[in-house]
């Protein structure tokens, strides 16, 4: 399993066939004690149902469409607040971290996901977040290559029912044989109370093998998939271009690697290998024209 971290997760796929989202309106749900779950999709209530704390229910009441749909809800158990999650997968718990694995068969490249939904944030730092990850096994490294990678942060709220459409990114002109798609009601420090509602999710529009479409220069820096016990992927934007360093540093300062890459302008996407790297946490710096940047890097 791996761990759930800012909400960026790292995916085990084994699909060669296409497939449509599963259950994609959340029309059919699978009764437990004290709780539901959407079927296809992994939530947290069999883990913090313990607690008697559900973050996953199932609307009836003034669908968009069809009969049902998921409300995702931000609430506190015990000392932790667990953001309201769903997965195309499964979700387990390593201590208070929510770790997922999993993912559905799909061999097309859409050009967006799109859906109807409500949200609001409890509190200016919390946002709700819906995520796409189109990856492709790799044969000669054994590993995945990432095809697609988009985080849809929401901020501000929807108080009714409104339709969305989500661009996905390319990074890779290839074909995926996978997919991986996640809804969070929070961000990487949950605040009880915020909530996401979706419902009649759909893949739409097509971009064509061979095309990449990252860019713009408001896309936040990402490190996917993180945690990582090999090889993650860090997406930035470049505003200019140039040399850009990368320097890994443990939580005591010491700098523990250090490489250098000339950015292209606007999106870039660069790989880094952690293998070497004791379990633990780490600090990514990227130091380029534009200034400095840090992120959090976990090693498992």
């Amino acid at each position: 399993m791996k761990k759930l971290s800012t909400l960026f997760l790292s995916t085990l796929f084994a699909f060669t066939a296409s497939a449509q989202i599963p259950n994609p309106g959340f029309e059919t749900w699978t009764a437990a004690t004290g709780y539901e779950t959407p079927n296809s999709w992994g939530t947290a209530n069999p883990l913090t149902g313990t607690f008697m704390v559900y973050t996953c229910e199932k609307g009836t009441t003034g669908a968009p469409e069809g009969s049902n749909y998921i409300k995702l809800t931000s609430k506190s158990a015990t000392i932790v607040t667990i953001p309201g999650i769903a997965v195309t997968g499964t979700i387990g718990l390593s201590g208070t971290t929510p770790t997922v694995s999993g993912g559905f068969p799909s061999t097309t490249r859409p050009a967006s996901l799109s859906g109807k939904w409500q949200y609001m944030a409890s509190g200016l730092s919390d946002h709700a977040h819906i995520m796409v990850f189109l990856s492709k096994w790799n044969t000669t490294t054994n590993k995945r290559d990432t095809v697609a990678y988009t985080d849809s942060v929401l901020s501000g709220m929807a108080m009714s029912w409104a339709p969305f459409d989500i661009n996905l990114r390319y990074y890779s002109g290839k074909t995926p044989d996978s997919a991986l798609i996640v809804l969070a009601s929070s961000g990487t420090a949950p605040v009880a109370g915020s909530y996401l509602w979706v419902d009649a999710l759909a893949f739409s529009g097509s971009v064509p093998s061979g095309v990449v479409t990252v860019n713009g220069s408001s896309n936040p820096t990402v490190i996917f998939p993180n945690p990582t016990s090999t090889l993650t992927t860090v997406y930035f934007n470049s505003n200019n271009g140039g040399p850009v360093t990368f320097s890994i540093c443990g939580i005591d300062g010491k700098i523990e690697k250090t490489m250098s890459i000339k950015a292209v302008r606007g999106e870039n996407s660069v790989p880094v290998d952690v293998a070497a790297l004791p379990r633990g946490i780490y600090f990514l710096r990227i130091e380029s024209d534009g200034g400095t940047e840090t992120k959090k890097i976990i090693v498992e």
